[in-house]
């Protein structure tokens, strides 16, 4: 089965995306009663800065990362944040928070005057950095979990964390590939 046919079926009722490997974060919460999820958040993270295909990501976000395995890790000490979903550069596809719940990727944001964006938005995280380009095998998954997304809630835009916490931060970066999302920048 294609990746793009195997992300392409719906969410369950609870928020979970099968095909996706799901590792339960505790860095969420409820969303406000009756919030509509509006917008989707394109991140990109790496652990340490610069280093791939490890599991500090999926420590960080699941509280178990050993904060004396690297001395940039002291500098993240007591975070906790997560994400919906984690795309690998080889193209995995986790996920943490059910889409259901808040996931706490976003930090203080505003987009369009709304504060709180974690209380409206599903946010995505790219294993990577601002200084290299995705691969493709990042975005052939990514684009069809946002057609899934998409389908299934009422979204308005496709941003990135630099679009909605401006001067805080840089990412997804300046080689995240807009064009090929099918959308513009914000």
């Amino acid at each position: 089965m294609s990746i793009s046919v195997q992300f392409r079926r719906n969410l369950d009722a609870s928020g979970w995306l099968p095909g996706a490997r799901h590792l339960p974060s505790p860095n969420c919460d409820a969303r406000p009663h009756g919030m509509a999820i509006e917008l989707i958040v394109i991140h990109n993270i790496s652990l340490p800065p610069g280093v791939f295909d490890g599991d500090a990501v999926i420590d960080l976000f699941t509280n178990r990362l050993d904060w004396e395995a690297h001395p940039y890790f002291q500098t993240i000490r007591g975070l906790e944040v997560s994400a919906h979903f984690f795309i690998r550069r080889d193209g995995s596809l986790i996920q943490f928070v059910p889409c259901t719940l808040r996931a706490w990727h976003a930090g203080a944001s505003n987009w369009q005057g709304r504060e709180r964006c974690n209380d409206f938005s599903i946010g995505i995280e790219l294993e990577g950095s601002d200084d290299l380009p995705f691969t493709d095998a990042q975005y052939a998954v990514l684009l069809p979990l946002l057609a899934t997304l998409k389908t299934t809630y009422p979204i308005q835009a496709v941003v990135g964390h630099s679009d909605i916490a401006p001067g805080r931060k840089t990412d997804p970066g300046p080689h995240f590939a807009w064009q090929r999302l099918d959308v513009p920048p914000a």
